[in-house]
């Protein structure tokens, strides 16, 4: 590799870091040195990334696809927690704190990760302070997320819950898309109709039900994992009617 192409190289992986959060506010030498201890894994749609109750404790960049985080009962039965992205995060509690991990990690489609090791990221940590920064505020990030979830589960029927975390996810990964002046919102999250309703509790056959009524009534379309939210604003307002509703349990 040539000099000019080695630096081409290192300054698009160093834009890559710098837009992300964690990162964003760490110079061009400080990214260098991070970019140090990254090495790339490479994961096939539905191989495990993490493991519930592993006690690795390696750092998680997502460079390319969609990883689904999730917990396993007793039982054996799955509950999906979130979704994640490129330019997230994951993994980061069991390397700051050493503990087995709480939940699982699945990749939705072929991922990337960019892998830091606990030592090394505790290292940076210790020696780059705005790197700490970074922490904390991912940390509250995803801390706002839990209360937004966990706002859903307490004002939301299942149907609320649902449109409720779609149209969080919309914000993240959606694409607006027009067509003939009407806009659409392409949001792909390469899920079936189980990891939906696991994410918010219901069945499967419900899903399929209340899916198959939102297309009737124009809001939104469900085909392969992709959601397409036909009426944005309509589909607020049906979030909205639903705070609070009851539906007596009909999933």
């Amino acid at each position: 590799m040539s000099q000019r192409t080695s630096e081409k190289t290192l300054a698009r992986r160093i834009e890559f870091l710098q837009s992300i959060p964690l990162f964003a506010a760490l110079s061009d030498a400080e990214l260098n040195l991070l970019l140090q201890d990254l090495r790339p894994k490479e994961y096939g749609k539905d191989e495990i990334v993490l493991r519930q109750g592993d006690e690795s404790r390696e750092l998680y960049i997502i460079f390319k696809g969609k990883v689904r985080i999730y917990k396993v009962s007793p039982s054996g039965n799955e509950t999906s927690i979130a979704i994640f992205g490129e330019r997230d995060i994951i993994g980061e509690q069991s390397a700051i704190d050493g503990a087995p991990r709480q939940s699982s990690a699945k990749a939705i489609n072929a991922v990337t990760l960019l892998v830091m090791s606990h030592e090394a990221f505790a290292h940076h940590l210790q020696n780059i302070p705005k790197l700490m920064l970074g922490l904390v505020q991912l940390l509250n990030q995803k801390l706002r997320w839990t209360a937004a979830f966990a706002e859903s589960v307490a004002q939301f029927d299942a149907a609320g819950r649902l449109l409720h975390i779609l149209l969080l996810y919309n914000e993240q990964y959606g694409v607006r898309t027009e067509e003939n002046g009407h806009v659409y919102h392409v949001l792909d999250l390469s899920l079936n109709q189980t990891d939906l309703a696991s994410l918010v509790g219901a069945r499967r056959e419900w899903v399929n039900r209340i899916l198959g009524d939102w297309r009737k009534r124009g809001l939104m379309e469900f085909n392969n994992g992709v959601v397409t939210i036909l009426d944005l604003q309509r589909v607020t307002a049906e979030r909205d009617s639903r705070i609070e509703a009851n539906q007596g349990g009909e999933w």
